[in-house]
């Protein structure tokens, strides 16, 4: 199924319409300003009610640009879900750690590392995410994207 949005024209891919962990804007990791109208105050990364429109209006992308930032930015959901997991797990294996009889050493230690390197991969994800959008972007909708980036509408 397809959507279509109001400031272009043309069917976007689902992809650009999924909803993933805690809100819509969480799922593709971005926030706008402090609040995310979907949690009650919970902040995603780039942080609008709906990136993808937000950004094509924005920025006044075609329909081949809009399509690729749905990837892009369902990748990067992709990954910012798996580190939510990941949390998750390790949360679980400090709360293993304490109620033993002993305190399991290797168990936190190990979940304080898995921790460290899912940080590592969102940061990693990020980075990608960013260079591709850089790709895509042509010059005026990189300064644009600057702009709201330097402002505060959109946050990493």
């Amino acid at each position: 199924m397809h959507r279509r949005f109001r400031f272009f024209a043309g069917p976007v891919p689902e992809a650009a319409c999924a909803v993933g962990v805690g809100s819509p804007a969480a799922a593709f990791g971005f926030t706008y300003g402090t609040q995310d109208a979907f949690s009650g105050g919970e902040s995603g990364a780039f942080g609008v009610r709906r990136p993808l429109r937000f950004l094509a209006h924005r920025l006044e992308m075609d329909e081949e640009q809009v399509a690729e930032l749905a990837a892009i930015l369902n990748d990067l959901k992709t990954e910012r879900a798996q580190a939510a997991v990941e949390e998750r797990r390790s949360l679980t294996a400090y709360a293993d750690a304490i109620t033993a009889d002993s305190f399991d050493e290797d168990g936190a230690s190990e979940a304080g590392k898995r921790r460290v390197q899912s940080s590592t991969d969102v940061q990693a994800a990020v980075l990608k995410a960013l260079r591709k959008i850089h790709a895509l972007l042509r010059p005026e909708q990189r300064s644009r994207f600057a702009y709201l980036l330097r402002t505060g509408a959109l946050t990493l």
